[in-house]
């Protein structure tokens, strides 16, 4: 019961389910998400910590920088199923759709200079 209120906790926020969508199939610097939701630094290591704690991501630290990706192979079957349904449910609406065409735009930044443009503003 305790990972079903879990995972549906991190499910209930929009920012995160378009997190979950956009990491399909690739790993983003936390530079990239915050850039593609638009929210600031404090808002989205938050979400991220929620994702994480929840099994639907997993995070690796390489240097100064975060990176996170979807939950592997690895993770239990609920995990992987609420991720693939969260992935069906969402992948017809407009916001990611929306979403597809910035994060392609933001794939071609250089992710250091997208850092300190963001430690910047």
């Amino acid at each position: 019961m305790l990972t079903l209120m879990v995972i549906t906790k991190a499910l209930a926020d929009e920012s995160r389910v378009r997190v979950l969508f956009a990491l399909q199939g690739r790993e983003l610097c936390v530079c990239q998400i915050i850039e593609l939701l638009g929210l600031a630094p404090s808002t989205v290591s938050k979400h991220m910590f929620i994702l994480k704690q929840a099994g639907l991501v997993e995070a690796r630290k390489d240097g100064r920088w975060m990176h996170y990706r979807l939950a592997g192979k690895e993770a239990p079957k609920e995990i992987r199923d609420a991720i693939a349904w969260v992935c069906r449910s969402v992948a017809a609406s407009y916001n990611i759709s929306e979403d597809a065409k910035r994060l392609r735009k933001i794939l071609k930044l250089d992710p250091e200079k997208l850092c300190r443009v963001q430690n910047n503003r």
